[in-house]
């Protein structure tokens, strides 16, 4: 039996192969035409589908531009190597061209640039930082760069996610996922900051998450940022992460229950918000630098217009909205938010106020710790020397936290004065 088993594990390590896009699947780089785009496009399907357990499939350093549509399925222990760039686009000229041709479902909606179902122990990686290009702005139904679904033990490092027309990063029904030493850049100027043409690049999110169970997401950088959403979670850590410019830490989203989140240390510049929680989390170890609208924010989703997907701007965008001119928003009926800290948060100079603090009057919000968070040099407008919109919320402020929202239980002279007496 153990000379059988042995016989077995050779065979598997000598049917393992190294299968490179160019060489062996018939890729052409450096073109954009249209034929080749096209060619590109089915042979990453087709070199996708052939491989086995053990197999490692190779993009070179090179740039490959290909239609997207991608979909690979039931790859059990691969590794797929990103040496080069994938660039999901054609020409300047056929760029029209180019969204009408792309794959639909049966729905008529878009396929994603890359989907991969039902893997298992698979590992997406790169020599140095393998670049995976959404091409941009797309002017129709817009997909997301990459798509993990019903899969287990996941692996994604050292890639460079650029330019996604629509989410970046969806993980759903994933076990075990780890993603490391990655990048998201999604702006669409070189600025650290948001001007006009920056926030026209509306839900280009970073890492989404749905139905994901043991998630841990570490030294990774984002121009864009990671939103934990729409679903039950559990045992998820996001941990030594930078965010330059982008939304901030985002925790839920419509109609959503999300549970056991953890950022650790993370440091935002500039980015919209700071912290954006809409359902319950924790978060420790967060250094934010110049948010450009309320650093901290705990209640209310932004609500996008009906119509398809990617499609129409926000219909209420947080207070102090120079674009939309918004001046209210409303917590959601029946939200439940509870079991919420927010320890060691250091908010530099925020271009608003303190934040917003809001649930619904049926449903407060319980159980809200600030255990250390500091605001230094908040902005006046619009609360003035209250710094937080805060309704219906129970809420204990403790350490050195300062300015304490006016809806909260004020410890922090407690704590000091006790830590004096011993």
């Amino acid at each position: 039996m153990r000379d059988r088993c042995i016989v077995l594990a050779l065979s598997t390590l000598c049917a393992a192969a190294v299968f490179d896009f160019e060489a062996d699947g018939g890729a052409e780089a450096g073109d954009d035409t249209w034929d080749t785009v096209i060619s590109n496009g089915a042979k990453l399907n087709s070199s996708l589908s052939k491989l086995r357990p053990g197999d490692t499939f190779v993009v070179p350093t090179k740039t490959f531009h290909l239609m997207g549509g991608i979909h690979a399925r039931n790859l059990h222990g691969v590794t797929i190597s990103i040496d080069g760039t994938l660039i999901f686009a054609s020409s300047a000229l056929n760029s029209g061209r180019y969204m009408k041709a792309w794959p639909r479902g049966g729905d008529g909606g878009v396929l994603d640039c890359l989907t991969f179902s039902n893997l298992s122990r698979v590992n997406f990686t790169s020599a140095s930082r393998g670049e995976l290009d959404g091409g941009g702005a797309k002017q129709e139904d817009r997909p997301r760069l990459l798509t993990v679904l019903e899969s287990d033990h996941v692996l994604v490092e050292r890639l460079h996610f650029r330019q996604s027309p629509y989410w970046t990063f969806l993980a759903s029904g994933v076990t075990n996922l780890e993603v490391r030493y990655s990048r998201v850049d999604n702006r669409r100027t070189h600025a650290d900051r948001h001007d006009l043409l920056d926030l026209t690049a509306f839900n280009t999110d970073g890492f989404d998450l749905a139905d994901c169970d043991t998630v841990w997401i570490h030294h990774c950088e984002a121009a864009t940022w990671m939103r934990p959403e729409r679903t039950v979670a559990r045992r998820r850590c996001f941990d030594t992460c930078v965010a330059w410019a982008g939304f901030g830490l985002t925790i839920g989203s419509i109609a959503s229950d999300v549970r056991n989140i953890t950022f650790r240390h993370a440091r935002m510049v500039r980015t919209v918000k700071g912290i954006y929680m809409k359902f319950r989390g924790a978060g420790s170890d967060i250094v934010i630098e110049e948010p450009q609208q309320f650093a901290i924010w705990i209640g209310p989703a932004q609500k996008p217009a009906p119509g398809r997907r990617g499609r129409g701007l926000a219909r209420c965008m947080p207070w102090g909205s120079i674009l939309f001119g918004c001046t209210h928003c409303h917590a959601p009926a029946g939200g439940q938010y509870s079991n919420i800290t927010l320890r060691d948060i250091t908010v530099l100079r925020p271009k608003q106020s303190a934040g917003v603090l809001l649930a619904d009057e049926a449903a407060a919000m319980r159980g809200v710790r600030f255990d250390n968070v500091v605001v230094h040099e908040p902005a006046a407008r619009p609360f003035g020397d209250e710094q937080y919109y805060c309704r219906n919320v129970h809420g204990v402020a403790t350490g050195a936290t300062s300015p304490v929202p006016p809806c909260f239980e004020d410890r922090t002279g407690a704590v000091s004065a006790r830590a004096e007496r011993f």
